[in-house]
């Protein structure tokens, strides 16, 4: 992909570059994964930090700044379900004890938009505004299963990455999960990201009804299913319901 003319489209290049796995970078590991020249790199850097959309770290590596923290809290649409979902999903931590995740979808990733977790619960790879892939995880697996037609359809046709043995990799394993996801109203994903690991997720609905985010908590393989999927679906329910979500 050639690397954008306008000043706008060379900054945000820059900030990709920025990620779960990468969250820090020096200036020659910018130039080299953003495709741009090192003098421009540099130039965009220095405007970056003006303003406080990059800092520097004390090994001289470069960091996403506090005001983009601040201006990516701002999006309505995070912002107001975070707020409304909160009581309900530190409810849910007091219950399980476990890590409790709220997430949404962008395109073909899930974002995580909050996570709860007590200091001894077991070790999870996602984090607060973190991406994952839709088909290995349980909130993932519940948004995709709700998502529009033509966005299922782009998920069947990628190929999907393996992270465990059990991970769902194959286009038909997938469609079948999705469709008993939507019967049972609940996604398990079971050792897909961590062989240590399993998810219970379940569908947060918006006043129209529509799936627009999911709850999960992830818990150590030996424990029973039974004693965490209730509350996450109660959790679920009664977020949307906060939302303005009725049954009829």
């Amino acid at each position: 992909m050639p690397a954008p003319k306008s000043l706008l489209g060379r900054a945000f290049t820059l900030l990709a570059v920025f990620t779960a796995d990468r969250p820090a970078a020096t200036l020659s590991e910018l130039s080299r994964h953003s495709g741009l020249p090192l003098s421009t790199t540099h130039r965009l850097v220095q405007e970056l930090i003006s303003h406080r959309a990059l800092d520097r770290d004390e090994q001289g590596r470069f960091t996403i700044g506090l005001r983009l923290w601040e201006l990516g809290a701002l999006s309505p649409g995070a912002l107001d379900l975070r707020e409304r979902a909160l009581p309900y999903l530190e409810d849910l931590f007091e219950i399980t004890r476990h890590n409790v995740q709220l997430a949404i979808r962008d395109e073909l990733d899930v974002v995580y938009v909050e996570r709860i977790s007590a200091k001894d619960a077991v070790n999870i790879l996602t984090r607060m505004g973190s991406r994952m892939p839709l088909h290995a995880t349980g909130v993932g697996l519940v948004l995709l299963a709700h998502a529009p037609h033509d966005i299922q359809e782009q998920a069947l046709r990628m190929p999907l990455k393996r992270f465990t043995p059990h991970t769902i990799t194959t286009p038909k394993a997938l469609r079948t999960t999705l469709a008993t996801v939507r019967r049972d109203g609940y996604a398990i994903s079971d050792r897909q990201l961590e062989t240590i690991t399993y998810s219970a997720a379940a569908p947060v609905r918006g006043p129209g009804g529509d799936v627009v985010a999911a709850v999960s908590v992830v818990v150590p393989t030996d424990t029973r299913t039974d004693t965490v999927l209730p509350a996450v679906r109660a959790c679920g329910r009664a977020i949307s319901r906060a939302l303005g979500w009725r049954t009829h």
